[in-house]
Order: C-alpha cells, then sequence, then structure tokens
C-alpha cells in the first residue's frame, strides 16, 4: 500500500527509483484545447508515459470513459510500461482530477501502489523543477488485473439503493448542476441530482493552487454537507470523474472504501424513467 498523496519533493527525490513509473493522467472535457495528450507532448515530467483516459476505457458504450474489462485494461496499461510490482505516480497537468480518476481505477483493478502528485505538474513547474518535450523510450510491463467489484457501483444498484439508502450517495458537481439550477455541459441530459444524494463540490477539496486540503479540513467539508463518514458512501459526479476527487479526498479523511458510480450522470441524467430530485437535499 502506498501513500495516496505524495509531495513534489518526493517525487523529485526517487524519480529514478526503479518501480517507480509516473503517469500524466490529465483529463479535459471534450472539445476543450489543447487536449490532455497535446499538453502531455508539449511538456511533462522526464520518462512520463500519458493515460488516455477515454482511450482506456469501454469503447462498446456510448457512455463516457467507463471502465474497461479487465483483460482489456491489463494490456492497456503493460503499454505504458506498468507492471504489478510497480508503485505508480500519476500527476495531472492541473491539480487532482484525472489523476483521481486514474488513482481509483487502478485501485478498481487490483492495484494498491499508487499515489496521486499533490498539486500535479503545476505545482512541480512552479517549484522549477525541469519537463521535458522528449517523449520517452516505454519498455512493456506486464500487468495483470484483478477487478475489485466492491469499489464500483452500477444503475442498478444506484436505483435500488434510493429506497433501501443502505449507502449515502455524494455528488461532486457544482452546486447549481446538482440543484438543477444551471444546465448540464453535455447536450440531451437532464438536470437535477439522484434522490437523496448529498453535493460537495470536487474544487472545495482543493486549494487555489490545487493542493489537497489537509484531512482534518476534507472531513469537515464532508460533515457539514451532511455525509456520515461512519456510514457506506457512494460518490458520483457527471461522467465518474470528479467523483474520484471525493473518493481521493474520503481516503485522506480516513474513508478507504468509497465506491464510485461509474456511469454518474452522463448515465442517470439520460431520458428516461430513472427519478431525479431538484433543489438542495433535506
Amino acid at each position: 500500500m502506498a501513500d495516496p498523496l505524495i509531495s513534489t519533493g518526493w517525487l523529485a527525490e526517487h524519480l529514478h527509483d526503479p518501480d517507480i513509473r509516473v503517469i500524466d493522467a490529465s483529463f479535459k472535457m471534450p472539445g476543450v484545447t489543447p487536449t490532455a495528450a497535446e499538453a502531455y507532448a508539449a511538456e511533462h515530467i522526464a520518462g512520463t508515459a500519458f493515460f488516455p483516459i477515454d482511450e482506456i476505457a469501454d469503447t462498446s458504450t456510448s457512455l463516457p470513459h467507463m471502465l474497461p474489462s479487465a483483460e482489456a485494461f491489463s494490456a492497456a496499461v503493460s503499454k505504458l510500461g506498468i507492471s504489478n510490482g510497480d508503485h505508480i505516480v500519476l500527476y495531472n497537468a492541473n491539480g487532482v482530477m484525472g489523476a483521481a480518476r486514474v488513482w481509483w481505477t487502478l485501485r478498481a483493478f487490483g492495484h494498491d501502489k499508487v499515489s496521486v502528485l499533490d498539486g500535479g505538474l503545476r505545482k512541480w513547474k512552479a517549484e522549477g523543477k525541469p519537463v521535458t518535450n522528449q517523449m520517452p523510450s516505454i519498455s512493456r510491463g506486464n500487468f495483470v488485473a484483478t477487478f475489485n467489484p466492491a469499489l464500483v457501483r452500477y444503475r442498478d444498484q444506484m436505483l435500488s439503493n434510493i429506497d433501501a439508502k443502505r449507502e449515502q450517495v455524494v455528488d461532486a458537481r457544482a452546486q447549481a448542476r446538482f440543484t438543477g439550477e444551471a444546465p448540464e455541459p453535455r447536450p440531451g441530459l437532464r438536470q437535477g441530482h439522484i434522490p437523496h444524494s448529498r453535493n460537495v463540490d470536487h474544487t472545495s477539496l482543493v486549494d487555489a493552487a490545487g493542493v489537497m486540503k489537509s484531512p482534518a479540513d476534507i472531513r469537515g467539508i464532508f460533515e457539514k454537507a451532511g455525509v456520515d463518514l461512519d456510514r457506506p458512501i457512494i460518490t458520483s459526479c457527471g461522467s465518474g470523474v470528479t467523483a474520484c476527487v471525493l473518493a481521493l479526498g474520503l481516503y485522506l479523511a480516513g474513508y478507504k472504501n468509497a465506491a464510485v458510480y461509474d456511469g454518474s450522470w452522463a448515465e442517470w441524467g439520460l431520458p428516461g424513467s430513472l427519478p431525479v430530485e431538484m433543489g438542495i437535499a433535506a
């Protein structure tokens, strides 16, 4: 088990350790330029491979970046030079968003020796640490995934949980999207949230520099939102990415087994009969 969050200083000291594999896991919404891949090509930490969140995914569904099969995931990350014995360090160009998604994804596929670089590439560069545009030579790894269903939730589970209330649902979207006051960025989706959900905007867990807040502060943010950290928790968001920021924050605050609703609002918000609430949860 690796520390879920590491500092830029730690990475600078251990960058060339033989078991360290650094991955740029930056993520941007469709249509935003330059793309995450283009930004990676322009500058990255030396030796870093790029994890394309939208491509290492289930391509048989129209839903965005859903988890692939264990077999497909094993093949894809092996191409990135990753093996089961490696300590994987993930960073986002700014903050932790994409890195948190891949952190959760690797854990969902049985790999716990994984950390997120606190503050991401932005903090690394601000401290004058070097970047390059030279593409690394990557030797194929040997990664074998073991799926852990305890960290993943699906639509039918979410639907049955509305009445059963076995697990608390915490939505990472901005409050105006959660309440239904603001439209969804993805066209064709309804507005609102899953009934009985709580709302913790994922941006509230990081400071202005993109650094994660302290475990005590994070715990306080969830408690203020009405979340009981002693009861089971599922995180959700727009498409399963920023929900993982909540999962990472919960881990730091001491709740280590948050599940993520992979389909999130990209699935739940589709036109249909799935129930939707508006406004602030009571």
